[in-house]
């Protein structure tokens, strides 16, 4: 079960039509992760600020086990997305610290050449370059959070171009229906949405059988206000306890 809880926190450290970045200026997430019956297993916190020299914005991602289950496998993961002004996403990076594992690792994106250069410091046996499919990647949680400023009604659905450690594969995300949700942060009618890996073989996790889910806020602020890793043994849960708002009403995705 321990091995497994990162996943859904690696989610975080870790689409094809244009469309606005999924954070705002300023705007911040913080979910806590729920695991079996460890209600505090982890934290999860996504932040976003403006790069004023380049019109650009940087999104910051840390994660971390909490509580009993830090002591018994502590962990702490952070990653960094810079943007261009247009919406893309021009470099990324990713590290982690567990009790017995170190990673580091690099992505660099050419759009021109449609080419992504990944780097890995610690393991530099695995430095390649990807071929970069049409649309603008995203990790996976950042594709889920991207979302929010679709406009998608149950029953239909929208690609998502997702980047998970040294590979990049197109899901399809389904908005499947409708759900009333309590939370933390107050009660939420929500839409339910859910990615699958269909037009390509299935890999990583989606080849081990597990599901992913996210469900948006049907309010003006249309909040992620979960998310849940599925597997075959239990699943993890991640509950949004705090938002703090873009800094401006034309910053934010849904004004």
């Amino acid at each position: 079960m321990f091995l497994r809880l990162p996943l859904i926190l690696l989610l975080s450290s870790a689409a094809l039509r244009a469309a606005p970045l999924p954070l705002g200026d300023g705007e911040a997430f913080v979910f806590r992760v729920g695991w079996g019956i460890f209600g505090n297993a982890g934290e999860i916190r996504i932040a976003a600020q403006g790069l004023k020299e380049t019109g650009g914005h940087l999104i910051t991602t840390t994660t971390a086990t909490r509580g009993f289950l830090r002591g018994v496998y502590p962990f702490e993961a952070r990653g960094e997305a810079r943007y261009d002004a247009a919406g893309r996403l021009l470099e990324s990076l990713e590290s982690s610290e567990s009790k017995k594992k170190h990673t580091r690792h690099e992505l660099l994106f050419d759009y021109a050449a449609r080419r992504a250069h990944y780097t890995d410091p610690l393991r530099p046996e695995r430095n390649l370059a990807l071929d970069l499919p049409e649309g603008r990647p995203l990790d996976l949680i950042t594709s889920l959070i991207q979302t929010r400023t679709w406009d998608l009604q149950p029953g239909e659905k929208q690609d998502a171009l997702v980047i998970f450690d040294d590979d990049i594969y197109e899901l399809t995300i389904y908005a499947e229906k409708y759900e009333d949700l309590r939370t933390p942060l107050g009660s939420f009618r929500t839409l339910k949405l859910v990615p699958r890996m269909e037009k390509t073989a299935p890999k990583g996790m989606f080849k081990r059988g597990s599901n992913v889910s996210v469900w948006i806020s049907q309010d003006e602020r249309r909040l992620p206000v979960r998310f849940e890793v599925e597997f075959k043994f239990g699943s993890g849960v991640a509950t949004l306890v705090e938002h703090t708002r873009a800094t401006s009403d034309a910053s934010h995705p849904h004004p």
